[in-house]
């Protein structure tokens, strides 16, 4: 994933961002042939690469967009799908070859460390297996002073897993799905929950940002968690690439709340993690 926070207001980093978008296509295409620019669920692109060949075509696109410096890179990782519950390690070929490449959590922790140390990887989503736990807490002890450890599959929007979350020291940012939880207001009960417990802290009514608001892979034109996401003041949302009418409404959204409150817009930008630098 790519995070626009080099940027004045949400209108340049949409800018920003959709140009990375079309710049990584035409890469893609350039090296892989134009079947690779088919796009998947949520409008991202999945060429043949290994990982690491993913996170170097990302900062050439940005590099080629103009971007270095003002867009960072996020990883969402989906590590329940290729965790491997009878060795408990993981499987980083399991859409390969069919030759397994188990990794304990320590090995892929230290792929983690490496990744944030080479690409600047400012979140990470989904690192290990939804009820791992252990590698959860290593990885936020590890690298949460300055990665946003996210958690999704761990937490799915449920207040009894945040809490414990909490207690473990497992992450420290919820991603809020409405769709999740089922309702607004357990929603909004999360999002509360997760800035009590200093995953954001209420200042003046401004929290600090550790809750990112989300879409699902099936979506529609609905653009509701554009207006949760500025509601609540999250800082930060994520909808998916800008291509297709569904996650585009949501963008689009949000650059109508952004013109209607005019100067008295905020963008969090680089500080999405403390946009009012009160900690």
């Amino acid at each position: 994933m790519i995070l626009p926070t080099g940027f004045a207001s949400f209108r340049e980093s949409l800018q920003g961002g959709a140009e990375v978008y079309h710049k990584l296509q035409k890469i893609i295409k350039k090296k892989y042939g134009i079947d690779a620019t088919n796009v998947g669920d949520e409008g991202g692109f999945a060429p043949p690469t290994r990982e690491e060949d993913s996170l170097e075509l990302l900062k050439e696109a940005i590099h080629e967009a103009g971007h270095t410096g003002k867009i960072d890179i996020g990883l969402d990782c989906a590590s329940s799908e290729f965790y491997v519950p009878e060795h408990q390690k993981y499987d980083l070929d399991f859409k390969g070859t069919g030759a397994k490449k188990l990794l304990t959590k320590q090995e892929l922790l230290a792929r983690y460390v490496a990744y944030c140390a080479s690409h600047n990887i400012v979140s990470i989503e989904d690192p290990f297996d939804q009820d791992d736990w252990e590698g959860w807490t290593l990885i936020t002890e590890k690298l949460g002073k300055n990665v946003q450890i996210v958690g999704d599959d761990l937490l799915v929007t449920n207040l009894q897993r945040i809490e414990l979350a909490v207690q473990k020291k497992s992450c420290n940012a919820l991603l809020l799905k409405v769709n999740q939880i089922g309702s607004v207001t357990e929603s909004v009960q999360a999002a509360n929950l997760s800035f009590k417990n200093g995953w954001g802290v209420h200042f003046t009514n401004y929290p600090l940002s550790q809750v990112m608001v989300s879409h699902r892979s099936g979506e529609t034109e609905d653009s509701f968690i554009a207006d949760l996401a500025v509601g609540l003041q999250s800082g930060e949302i994520k909808t998916g690439a800008p291509c297709r009418s569904e996650r585009l409404a949501k963008y689009n959204q949000i650059l109508r709340i952004e013109e209607q409150l005019g100067d008295k817009a905020v963008f969090a930008g680089k500080a999405f993690r403390n946009p009012w630098g009160l900690i």
